[in-house]
Formats: structure tokens, sequence, C-alpha cells
């Protein structure tokens, strides 16, 4: 029996439940259809728990109260997406309710539960049923009715936790959209990992798993997920440091206008919003009326859920890597040196290298299903000593999260919609120091008018795309974002894409090849394009790209 929970075990638990999450975050992310179709629950619960264990690793609080305070603002700091949002707003009410207490009893810790839920609740803005709040909802209120009559905090939380389990079987009911998905909820699911986990580390019959995922169970039928349920394109979240003191009912409702999925949570020094919206750059400007910008994320959900149903993973601005080629912190912007400066978003060694030595200043590391957030590229924006930048995002899922950083900077950025790779690298061909802004703006956007782009890739599981039935292992090809067709073998591949290729009558065509493709097999794959156009010079690059075997660019 357990009477009370202290400072020690409660770090315990929570360092057991990060672990138990870990361990199934592909499973969760393979259950995630809701609110938005795009697999990345499992990740984001993981990511935000994450930020949480290393507050508590540095801190190390000697009392529950400094300890939830410390699990909920590191949670705040690090919430990634709807779910961890939520997560963190379940915890800030159980730190508000533990504060200044050396430990809780039964009684005291499920009232801190509840307030969590309450807090939860009152900050969603349409709260949905049959989602992670439901699940927390029924297992807390079975955990104060436990408290009420008995005081051992293990048979609490098993009573929670049964509650809760029966909560989650009963969420492919009572929300649509998992039941045509045929899925549990996966923020409710992370919700019992983390509780089950944090039980059992209480019991002292916790096992740390091991470092690979568990197998998958239960999978959701992403194809079965029209994109037209996804409402609003940009999954959207920022944090913003108080400046006034005022509440914040008057974004919230602005917020509302605007999006859905509505989530704000906050302490006494900042705030953090999770919006889905079509303005992005709206939604952060309205929250500058409360304080200062300390960092933004944006991502199309409408490509992640389209990179899943494809049989790809859709990889989240978390994702990246974290070693761009430009300076990070708080510096402030670079002094202008000059009147003009480039920065480009693009992902292998090969294609940086050339848009450098093309006279681009920086590179963000970025691409399909890599989509940098705002703050990365705005972070190579202000590195850039230029009055004027411009921006190439080398991918239509990335001119919104770049054009966000227009009203974040003192510097003029002029953003170049470039839809794929091989435009920015023709623009920057073009590309001209000592002309001026309108004119280079000018040349800029002519320049990319005239160039097409193939993709070459592979199917990673079974799916339908554009009208197509694709086989897992099979190879794709895409000409300027339509899919050409998916084929068993690679000669047929090529010889579908010249035919496509013919129709824009080509003279200059350039092969860009990927991290997996050798140098003479690129040479024998452009042989092959060549012979086909004996008019049209024909060159290869090493890219070095990741996703595409091959990306070609057609002028």
């Amino acid at each position: 029996m357990t009477e009370f929970i202290d400072a020690q075990a409660f770090q315990s638990m929570v360092i057991c439940a990060h672990a138990a999450l870990n361990a199934s975050k592909q499973h969760l992310n393979e259950l995630n259809v809701f609110p938005v179709p795009d697999g990345d629950t499992g990740t984001n619960m993981t990511m935000t728990m994450t930020n949480a264990v290393t507050e508590l690793k540095k801190k190390n609080p000697q009392t529950l109260g400094a300890a939830a305070d410390c699990v909920a603002s590191g949670l705040l700091r690090g919430a990634r997406g709807n779910s961890g949002v939520i997560l963190s707003l379940l915890f800030r009410g159980i730190a508000k309710k533990l504060k200044g207490v050396e430990k809780a009893d039964a009684v005291l810790f499920a009232a801190a539960m509840q307030e969590g839920v309450d807090a939860a609740y009152k900050a969603v803005m349409k709260p949905a049923e049959g989602t992670i709040l439901t699940v927390s909802r029924l297992a807390t209120a079975a955990a104060v009715e436990f408290a009420a009559n008995g005081a051992d905090v293990e048979l609490m939380l098993t009573c929670a936790l049964e509650a809760g389990r029966e909560a989650l079987a009963d969420t492919v009911n009572l929300n649509p959209v998992l039941k045509k998905a045929g899925v549990v909820d996966a923020g409710g699911q992370g919700y019992i990992i983390i509780w089950q986990a944090m039980l059992e580390c209480l019991q002292g019959r916790f096992v740390m798993p091991e470092e690979a995922d568990e197998p998958v169970r239960e999978k959701a039928d992403f194809a079965a997920i029209d994109d037209e349920e996804i409402t609003f394109t940009f999954d959207t979240v920022f944090i913003v440091r108080k400046t006034v003191d005022k509440p914040l009912d008057g974004l919230r409702a602005y917020l509302s206008s605007i999006g859905d999925c509505l989530v704000i949570g906050e302490d006494d020094e900042a705030f953090k919003v999770h919006v889905h919206t079509d303005i992005p750059g709206s939604a952060l400007t309205e929250a500058q009326k409360y304080g200062t910008l300390e960092v933004a994320k944006i991502e199309n959900m409408r490509i992640q859920h389209e990179d899943v149903a494809a049989g790809r993973k859709a990889i989240s601005a978390d994702d990246l890597d974290d070693e761009s080629e430009m300076p990070h912190g708080n510096a402030g912007p670079a002094a202008p040196e000059k009147e003009l400066g480039v920065v480009a978003v693009c992902a292998g060694d090969g294609l940086a290298s050339l848009f450098k030595e093309l006279g681009a200043d920086a590179v963000v590391t970025g691409g399909q299903t890599m989509n940098p957030s705002t703050q990365d590229i705005l972070a190579a924006v202000d590195s850039t000593p230029a009055n004027t930048v411009f921006v190439f995002p080398n991918n239509k899922n990335i001119i919104m999260a770049a054009q966000q950083c227009a009203p974040l900077t003192e510097k003029q950025v002029v953003v170049i919609p470039t839809g794929a790779v091989p435009q920015g690298i023709s623009a920057m061909i073009n590309y001209d120091p000592s002309a001026t802004a309108e004119d280079m703006e000018a040349v800029f956007n002519e320049s990319i008018g005239t160039v097409h782009t193939a993709q070459v890739t592979y199917a990673a599981r079974d799916s339908e795309f554009d009208g197509h039935h694709i086989l897992a292992g099979q190879y794709l090809a895409l000409l300027d974002g339509a899919l050409v067709g998916s084929f068993d073998a690679f000669p047929a591949l090529l010889e579908a894409l010249n035919k496509k290729i013919a129709a824009l009558d080509p003279s200059l065509i350039s092969v860009y090849y990927g991290e997996d493709i050798q140098e003479a097999d690129a040479e024998e794959t452009a042989g092959i394009i060549g012979a086909a156009f004996p008019n049209a010079e024909v060159m290869t690059v090493n890219g070095g790209q990741p996703v595409y075997y091959y990306m070609i660019s057609i002028e």
C-alpha cells in the first residue's frame, strides 16, 4: 500500500512514463487520424515529454510541488502538436493544485488530476469527445471517486486506468473519423501509456523498454481518410513571452474565428498556442499584441496526410537536422553589409553546396517530408548581412512558412515562390548581387516560370494516390507534382517519364541524383534520357538529396 507520492517518486514516475511513451511512439503515430490524419501524435507526445524529463534532470526539485511545477513548465515549453499541448495542460493543472506541497495523498493527488482536466477543457475552445480529453476526464473521475473512500494511491491509479481503458475503447464509437479508420484515439492511447508506466513505477515493477519501437499492433487506414477531413491547412504552434498584463480572452476569440483545434496553455511568464488555420501569419501578428514571439512552427497538414496515405513518413519540422549552416541563438539580426542576400531551403550536401556556389548566404536543411519551421528560416534570414533577403523555399509546402518571416524581422524579406529545388537553382543562376531588389525579384520570378521538375522515388507501402493503385516497393515518377505512374522496373519508369518530358520540348535537362544513387548509375540514367532528346543538353549533378532518387530539371 502506498499512501503518499513525494518528489522522488513523482520524478521517477515521469521518467518511466517518458520511456514508455518513447517505446510506443511509432504505434501512436500509426493510430493518429484525428484531429488531422498526419501520423505524428506519438512523436509529438514523446518530444513534449522529453523536454519535461530534461528539465527534471537539470533541477532535481526536492518537493512534490516543485517537481510538478518543473514538469509542467517543461511540458509547456516543449509542447508539440495538439496532443502535446493538451498533455502540458493536464500537468499544469496538477502543478497548480500541488503548489507548495511536500507530498500528496490519494485525495490531494486525485484533486490535482481533476484540476488538470479542468484546465485542459477550459483551454480547448471546442472540446471534441472521443479524444484524450474524454479519456483523461473519465479516468480522473474514477480516481476522485476512489479517493473519497480509500487512501491507497496505487489502487486509486489502478481504478483510474481501468476507467481510462474503457473510455479509450469507446473513442472509436464516439468519433466518426476514428470509426472510419478503425482505430482508437492516438492521444487517448498515449495518456493510458503514460499513467500505466507511472503506476508501474510507483509499484516498483516498471521495466525500462528496449530502445527500438514496439511492433505495431493496430494501425489506422490513412487512405480511408479524405483530404477534405482537414478543414484548415497549417498546424501552427508558437510561444509568446508576456510583456503586457492582460487576459488572453481577446486572442482566444480571434484565433477561434480564423481556425480550429485551438489550445492555449500559459504560465506566469509565457503562453503557448496551438491552432489549425489557413493564415498562420495573422495568428502570429495578433499574438504579438500580448508579448514577444519566442519561437514558431508551421507545418502543412494536407501534405503530411498525403505522405502517410502514400506510405511515406511525414517528417515534421521537429525532425530536422540541427546542423544547418547558420548561427543560432539570440544575438539578433546581422548588421547589413550589402543590399541583397539569399537564403535557400534544400536537403542534400550536393544541393547545399551548389546553392552556396551560386551565391546563397545561408542554406536551411529541409524539403519534402522535412519542412523547416518559420523559426528555422527566420534564423537564417537574420544571420544574412543584407538589407533585403530573398528566400527560396524550393518546396510548395514551405512557401507559407517562409512568408511568415516578413513581420518577424527588421530586414526586408522577399519570398520567391519556388516549388522545387530546380526552380531555385535556375533562379540563382541569374542572380546579380549588384542589381536592385525590384529588378532581381522580377528576374527571379521570370526564371522560375520556365522550369519543370520531375521526381523519382519509391512507395513505402500499398496505397491509392491520384487515382493510381500503388504497391509497396514500386518506383514512383512525378512531373510538376502530378503522378506519372508507379512501376515495378526502373526502365519502364524512364520510358513513361520521357514520353511526358517530350511534350515540354526541352533544351536543357539537369539530373540531380540522390544519396542512394551511385555516380555510374546516374550517368547511365542521364544517358538514357539524353538518347531520347538528342537536341537537348543533359548534365548530371550529385545532389545527395534524401527521399528522391532523382530530381530532374527540364528547361
